[in-house]
């Protein structure tokens, strides 16, 4: 199925169905159809990022983020992501995709997202996202004030905690460090600190 018809389905039934806060867990159904596959015939591991874009737009949708973001020109950015596989996804197999927020910090929100199907899970993914107003990251207690949440973050799980200083180190790499090292003979190799 296109993602184009995915996406109309996921908003039309956001619009209908029940309302979610902040900290609700959402859940879309999905099936595997043939252009999501890859030559393996199973759900192609990048096909799994676009559809976490789903996850994403109906737990906003449903939890009156997307309308208020709409209005006021905030963009919400997804500023890493990570995945683990754990089975494969079948030709034309039912999932079902779980979206919820962990926790947030003053410049991230932290979402999981895991693929379940037949009761196990698929996949489990996790998101690091911002929210940018004309070009400038607004902090998440901004977001999170205008959508009427006032109160502290769950406890950040050891886990994410790990994982945020890896992206934080990814951050630090600036484009001085990669020219520095796309100049050095192809023989060399830059010195461990």
């Amino acid at each position: 199925m296109n993602l184009i018809f995915r996406l109309i389905k996921v908003l039309f039934a956001a619009r209908f169905g029940a309302a979610l806060a902040a900290l609700d867990v959402s859940v879309i159904s999905l099936r595997v159809w043939p252009n999501d596959l890859d030559f393996n015939l199973h759900m192609n591991n990048g096909r799994y990022l676009t559809l976490m874009d789903l996850g994403r737009i109906d737990l906003m949708a449903r939890n009156g983020a997307l309308k208020l973001f709409r209005q006021r020109r905030w963009m919400p950015v997804v500023a890493a992501q990570t995945i683990t596989f754990r089975r494969s996804l079948k030709p034309f197999q039912r999932f079902e995709l779980h979206t919820r927020v962990v926790c947030w910090d003053e410049d991230f929100v932290y979402m999981e997202q895991i693929f379940m199907s037949e009761g196990r899970i698929a996949a489990l993914a996790l998101v690091r996202a911002a929210f940018v107003e004309d070009g400038h990251r607004l902090t998440s207690a901004t977001v999170l004030e205008a959508l009427g949440l006032h109160r502290r973050s769950p406890p950040m799980p050891s886990g994410i905690k790990a994982w945020t200083s890896v992206e934080d180190w990814h951050r630090e790499v600036n484009a001085a460090d990669v020219h520095r090292r796309e100049a050095l003979p192809k023989s060399e190799s830059p010195e461990e600190p």
